[in-house]
């Protein structure tokens, strides 16, 4: 068994272009790995592995590596920063130890940034800090730095400082060992000296490492008083302790700063890795939960000894079958052994366990708690669910996918397409569960949905060319929702008589708004057995299933709180059926009273662009009927915040590139749903009113 105190899994995570690709394919190159540097730009790393991730220079999903430094090994996730694939970060993240956070040198904390930031805060996830691009113009090291503590309200701790900047930088100063790391420009990691700290830069190394030790002293009381009192400073191995305490508890994060692509400044982040990062041991265990997803006050503790809980985070299909990446917590996973899913209830056979090197695979007899690793062939597993031990069945926690926001329905150019696209459509909803597929009843036409224009796009591209599944596609649609307004009292009798005992439900009721994301709340105030006890939750099943389809125009009701004043029934004829049915007929009777409206998703919108064309952009914005929430200037531009229907985003790339030569950039993602505007609401019922009509035609 190897020993757990020598493993790291870790996540390399970022804003869009931040330079997490580029950073891991270094990270493979120094660890020897890979002995050609395969750069992103030229559509040649590593880890970017997919026809699209090539073209495009961007990561679509998350791919596993491992390798080993100073005799640690490194389980390493390379993730997508496109905010289209954020699922692919709060998945790897949910597996894993630590994190390394890659922030631009001159793009700063960016939107995306703070979207994985705070997922990782969620997860509760330690990671160090790596200020990237230090090369570029504009790139300002201290400012990133002030950014993390007032964007993202952090506490970073400054490890390293950076020796010139822009075309300047040549390498950085240790503050832990007053040592200058200094490389040459032949792009060769290896080829640097160390030496002493420049000059011109020793007071401000005195002073970001005296706020170094006195941040990291607070670890331990002794140290601190020695250093308060005495002025003794802590030996580097006690610093590092320190380091190494303080930032699996969360209190901050070291700071690291280089160029990934100049190959300046990655051997002190791997350092940082293995020093500060922590093993599979020091991190809380999971927590395990019953079937119906309550914390069971049980957890799965990292010891091979113990018995088997796994966590499938991940299904990918390749050339050699489905692979399931598996996060083993406890116990050991043998070649051949059968395992109990407790989803499914049922049980699955291990038949090969693999471990991955971004697309290529490296055979295993065993893996044990603190793996990562992929198992080729499972039949039922997918995303979220627990492999665990047949005599111990235990559950650990699922995980929870954002709903999508937008949708488009495609259609097979040809007959003999229908059956592939709809094997096809079910394998790329395993892999990714913020995908969803269905079939309009009333059109016959499959719609689907995801979590932006760019997730979509992939996804049509892949049914071409993995599944070679030609479709056309409709105009995309803007997932919608319905509320109401106003409160209403209303009362319904089902009679219904036939033959033999009849039916019979009358329910008094009220119909109101309730508070925001609240969803669908029930309450009965019922006394005396007007309406029996056992007949209540009939009542509630018959509104909750009516919510999935609004009065408006047929979208998801949201925020409404029934209650359920009073009511009548009789011995013979009264059934929960009856009661059922009156609630749904209840339900049509009374929610267009209670004023319906239509609600649209806005999109938290963050634009860059050239100081020039700030004007244009705001008023494009407005004209999209966008609400400025802020804006600020950086050394290459200025940052507009918006929030902006989603309705009138769609194509934004391609007009906000007109208006700005090319130079301006954008991303969005989901805020919060808001009340439509009245044109605009008529507009869209009267569009799915037709479509629903031609479709009957």
């Amino acid at each position: 068994m190897t020993d757990l105190s020598l493993y790291r899994n870790i996540g390399i995570f970022a804003h869009v272009d931040a330079g997490k690709t580029t950073t891991t394919e270094r990270i493979l190159n120094l660890t020897g790995k890979t002995h050609k540097i395969g750069e992103v730009h030229d559509g040649e790393a590593t880890t970017d592995f997919m026809d699209q991730e090539r073209e495009r220079g961007i990561t679509i999903q998350s791919a596993a590596t491992t390798c080993f430094w100073k005799d640690h090994q490194l389980n390493i996730i390379d993730t997508p920063g496109h905010v289209d694939f954020t699922v692919e970060v709060y998945r790897s993240l949910k597996v894993l130890d630590g994190g390394v956070g890659v922030f631009c040198g001159s793009g700063g904390v960016e939107p995306q940034s703070e979207t994985n930031w705070r997922y990782a805060n969620e997860s509760e996830v330690a990671r160090i800090i790596f200020v990237n691009k230090l090369d570029r113009m504009g790139a300002d090291f201290y400012r990133v730095v002030d950014q993390i503590t007032n964007v993202l309200g952090a506490n970073p701790l400054v490890m390293t400082l950076p020796i010139g900047i822009e075309d300047d930088f040549s390498g950085v100063v240790d503050l832990l060992t007053r040592q200058a790391w200094i490389w040459d420009d032949s792009g060769d990691p290896s080829k640097y000296r160390l030496a002493d700290v420049p000059a011109d830069m020793v007071d401000k190394v005195n002073t970001y490492r005296e706020q170094l030790i006195e941040t990291v002293v607070e670890q331990d009381d002794d140290l601190m008083e020695a250093y308060l009192e005495d002025g003794a400073e802590p030996t580097l191995e006690q610093l590092k302790q320190c380091i190494r305490k303080g930032t699996i508890a969360l209190d901050f994060f070291p700071t690291f700063c280089g160029s990934a692509f100049k190959n300046k400044g990655v051997q002190l982040v791997l350092d940082g890795v293995v020093d500060y990062l922590p093993n599979p041991v020091e991190v809380d265990p999971q927590p395990e939960v019953d079937p119906e997803g309550n914390a069971t006050g049980e957890k799965a503790l990292v010891d091979p000894d113990y018995p088997l809980r796994a966590l499938a985070f991940k299904i990918m299909d390749d050339r050699f079958g489905s692979l399931t990446f598996t996060r083993i917590y406890s116990g050991q996973l043998q070649k051949g052994m059968t395992v109990l899913n407790t989803f499914t209830g049922k049980n699955e056979r291990i038949g090969r366990i693999v471990e991955m090197h971004a697309n290529d695979r490296k055979e295993r007899d065993s893996a044990q708690a603190g793996d990562i690793i992929a198992l080729v062939g499972l039949k039922n597993t997918q995303t979220g669910h627990t492999l665990c031990d047949p005599k111990s069945p235990a559950t650990l926690e699922p995980m929870v996918f954002p709903d999508p926001v937008i949708s488009i329905a495609i259609q097979p150019k040809d007959k003999a397409s229908t059956e592939k696209m709809g094997i096809a459509l079910n394998k790329m909803m395993q892999e990714d569960p913020s995908f969803q597929v269905e079939t309009d009843l009333e059109s016959g036409e499959t719609i689907i949905k995801g979590m932006g224009e760019l997730h979509l796009d992939i996804k049509v591209d892949i049914l071409k060319r993995t599944h070679s599944v030609d479709v056309g596609m409709g105009k995309p649609q803007v997932a919608y929702r319905e509320t109401i307004t106003r409160a209403i009292e209303d009362s319904y009798t089902h009679k219904k008589q036939t033959g033999g005992s009849g039916q019979f439900a009358k329910i008094d009721y009220q119909v109101e708004p309730s508070e925001t994301n609240s969803g669908f709340v029930f309450e009965s105030k019922v006394t005396g057995g007007n309406v029996p006890r056992e007949f209540w939750p009939a009542v509630e099943k018959g509104f909750a299933n009516s919510m999935a389809e609004g009065t408006l125009a047929g979208f998801p009701l949201l925020d409404v709180k029934i209650t359920l004043l009073d009511g009548a029934y009789h011995p013979v004829d009264s059934s929960a059926v009856a009661y059922e049915i009156a609630a749904k007929a209840a339900y049509r009777q009374s929610v267009p009273k209670a004023a319906p409206q239509l609600l649209e998703p806005i999109m938290k919108v963050d634009v860059f662009t050239p100081e020039q064309h700030v004007g244009d952009v705001i008023g494009d914005l407005n004209r999209r009927r966008g609400m400025i929430q802020g804006q600020e200037s950086g050394p290459t531009g200025v940052r507009i915040k918006a929030d902006a229907p989603l309705s009138e985003m769609f194509g934004y790339i391609g007009d906000l590139r007109t208006m700005t030569s090319g130079r301006g950039q954008f991303s969005m993602e989901f805020s919060h749903y808001a009340a439509c505007p009245a044109n605009v609401a008529e507009t869209v019922i009267k569009e799915v009113r037709e479509r629903k009509a031609a479709a009957k035609n």
